[in-house]
């Protein structure tokens, strides 16, 4: 009979391969892709359809997290917030995390492939080789533009259960992508002039690094403004509700606004935590709104 300590043991590993996913990215990007899903299907909802997209995205979002986390565990060790992981601390093997990583990845492409549409694959495919092989492996460690061209992947969610839906892309996927993709640099930079000093040590060339925070406010002022028109256009091409059109209007002002303050704040860290924490629930909201105020069509 296994010992309590085994079994502690097993319980602790479980829980570094389960951390290894990012369950707090996977969950937000599920949020995204549900709503993109439940846009497309006004109401008229195929829940094993929308099962299959759900486990398919998780799974391919889980596994290119899982390879973010083994190519990037030697530069882990040298930040504050990365350091405590499994691969840093060798509390795993990078071996077995490798093939766990494709592993789901292969799973989760199939699941899209095969029980959703072809399309929903290749769009999980390409999410996929723009985080793993262009961001983590390529412009992360060179150029500043990682955060930018890296929103690709970040933007697949939604766009992966509109498709599921409809087969195609067209006007409503394409805005879904925007949405998307314009929330993640001014989310992602918050953080990163929070911690700034730490990437700096660890070499990453992020924004606030090589161009200064000054510099990155600025860029983060046009992210957030077009969020608005963004939308605006969800409600004028008939995809949403009127109370959609002033929940997003309104947080999109709202957050603006906090990032325009930013210009003139002497606390930076302060500002970047109250504005990390608008725009996760910014995206939240934004997408629950999205799903309960989707225009009925018969």
């Amino acid at each position: 009979m296994p010992s309590r300590g085994s079994e502690a043991g097993k319980l602790a590993v479980l829980k570094d391969y389960v951390a290894l996913t990012k369950p707090s990215i996977i969950r937000l990007n599920a949020i995204a892709a549900f709503g993109g899903f439940w846009v497309a299907s006004k109401w008229h909802i195929n829940w094993w359809l929308l099962l299959f997209m759900l486990i398919g995205s998780a799974l391919t979002m889980a596994s290119a997290c899982v390879i973010n986390n083994y190519w990037d565990r030697e530069l882990d060790k040298k930040m504050e917030r990365t350091r405590g992981r499994a691969l840093p601390m060798n509390r795993l093997r990078p071996g077995p995390v490798l093939v766990y990583g494709i592993i789901l990845g292969v799973v989760g492409l199939a699941v899209l492939f095969v029980l959703v549409n072809p399309l929903t694959g290749w769009l999980g495919l390409l999410g996929y080789f723009v985080y793993v092989v262009v961001y983590t492996m390529w412009l992360k460690r060179t150029s500043t533009w990682s955060t930018s061209i890296g929103g690709v992947s970040g933007a697949m969610p939604p766009v992966i259960g509109y498709c599921a839906v409809t087969g195609h892309v067209d006007a409503g996927a394409w805005m879904l992508f925007a949405l998307l993709f314009l929330w993640q640099p001014a989310h992602f930079w918050s953080l990163a002039i929070r911690r700034v000093e730490e990437y700096r040590a660890a070499g990453y060339p992020l924004l606030p690094v090589v161009k200064g925070i000054r510099r990155t406010k600025l860029q983060m002022i046009p992210y957030t403004l077009l969020l608005i028109p963004t939308g605006i256009l969800m409600y004028l091409y008939g995809y949403v509700g009127y109370f959609f059109l002033g929940i997003s209007i309104l947080g999109g002002v709202l957050w603006l606004v906090q990032t325009l303050v930013g210009l003139r704040t002497s606390d930076d860290t302060k500002w970047a935590k109250i504005n990390f924490i608008i725009s996760v629930n910014y995206l939240m909201v934004v997408f629950l709104v999205m799903i309960a105020d989707t225009t009925w069509s018969v």
